[in-house]
């Protein structure tokens, strides 16, 4: 089966999340690709919504984060405190998937407004939980479509932090998460230096070169030793991704 440059973007989220078991949940493209790795390979994964459930095993795509169907079949429907209190501060949650309007080299998230605070070009949703999640979930897995307006030198604002300006800036600030692991686009993969933590390529996607995606950020890009393609969607992921998560394309 062909796919499409998002389809292999959800795809390669969802088997990111292999091996974990609680996951926070955002709206968007980190929602679709959640639930169809519990789905697909990990039906033991454990959804938390922002809106205080954990647990989650939604009939269909969500369309929000208060959406009623979350609320079937959850282990726990509980206050939006206490889920971020008890679960997200408690160290609870394996890992987070976030996207943002703007990244930069350290994976550092912009949600807040596109040009001057005071006097913007877009005043966009803000963080939400987003600077929370961000802070303590154990890891962070970062989608989001690569463009030249989305991944730039110097964010507008910093709405999220990920590595702050690297070489240990978190563990410096006592921050008790990880920061950001990966991030994952339409067109290629990226992990952080384990020194610098820096962006790094490590895989491309069919029919990209190096060069093709330099053009499109705005710093001079680490390349891993060990880059590769990415592995295609496989027709099941496909499947359930078209029939069962987003029949009317709004995502893929």
């Amino acid at each position: 089966m062909t796919y499409s440059p998002s389809e292999l973007m959800i795809v390669s989220a969802s088997r990111a999340l292999t091996g974990s078991r609680v996951v926070f949940v955002g709206v968007g493209l980190p929602n679709i690709a959640c639930n169809l790795a519990r789905r697909d390979h990990s039906p033991e994964l454990e959804l938390v919504y922002e809106s205080g459930i954990f647990g989650a095993h939604p009939a269909r795509l969500p369309l929000s984060i208060g959406d009623p169907t979350l609320v079937s079949d959850a282990t726990s429907a509980i206050s939006m405190a206490d889920l971020f209190m008890l679960y997200l501060q408690g160290g609870l949650v394996d890992v987070a998937l976030l996207g943002g309007a703007q990244i930069d080299r350290y994976g550092n998230l912009n949600t807040t407004v596109i040009g001057d605070y005071a006097n913007p070009k877009v005043r966009l949703p803000g963080s939400g939980g987003a600077c929370e999640i961000a802070i303590n979930a154990q890891k962070v897995l970062i989608i989001m479509r690569l463009t030249s307006r989305a991944f730039v030198e110097r964010l507008d604002f910093m709405t999220s932090p990920g590595h702050l300006e690297g070489n240990g800036d978190r563990g410096r600030l006592g921050l008790p998460g990880n920061g950001p692991q990966l991030v994952i686009t339409d067109r290629a993969l990226f992990i952080f230096d384990s020194k610098t933590q820096e962006m790094t390529l490590s895989e491309l996607a069919p029919d990209e070169t190096i060069e093709s995606i330099q053009r499109e950020i705005g710093w001079p890009i680490r390349v891993a030793d060990d880059f590769h393609m990415m592995t295609p969607p496989n027709d099941n992921e496909l499947s359930l991704v078209r029939e069962e998560l987003d029949p009317q394309g709004l995502y893929r």
